[in-house]
């Protein structure tokens, strides 16, 4: 599993590397799928816990997702940033319409899409960052207590 960290450069130029799933691979993850269509608010406050990686938490996000889709109904501007952000963060390309076209149209399928994406970049959203991190830490201490000692040849 790959470790987070904070910051981390890949070497990959913004915007060309393409997503793991397609956009309307929404059934996937036939559970994603219905917590997106019934309360997309828990898929986006996770979403946005990974993308600001522990600074936003889940319920915070989650909860002004929900009062910007009760009050205004432009919830998709909101997650439309966070698709930007997710794209810088990890190089991925733009869809051909744009993020904001792509969370007017799509909310759903594209919010599923991003959950996917960090779920295949070795994450675990529910979780949360916090969690990620030390879950990743723990697997670098193992690896490490894992590699043989370095030997020296004597004279």
């Amino acid at each position: 599993m790959a470790k987070p960290s904070a910051g981390a450069v890949t070497g990959v130029p913004i915007g060309s590397a393409a997503w793991s799933t397609g956009l309307c691979d929404c059934f996937d993850d036939c559970g994603l799928c219905c917590t997106t269509c019934w309360c997309p608010c828990i898929t986006f406050g996770r979403v946005a816990e990974m993308v600001d990686r522990g600074t936003t938490s889940c319920g915070t996000g989650g909860a002004l997702y929900a009062l910007l889709c009760a009050f205004t109904g432009c919830q998709w501007i909101y997650s439309c940033v966070y698709r930007g952000k997710m794209r810088a963060q990890h190089g991925l390309a733009d869809a051909a319409c744009g993020d904001c076209c792509v969370h007017c149209c799509c909310e759903s399928c594209a919010l599923c899409q991003e959950y996917r994406e960090l779920v295949a970049r070795g994450y675990d959203p529910k979780l949360g960052w916090h969690l990620n991190v030390e879950r990743g830490a723990a697997a670098a201490a193992a690896a490490a207590a894992a590699a043989p000692a370095v030997q020296h040849m004597g004279r």
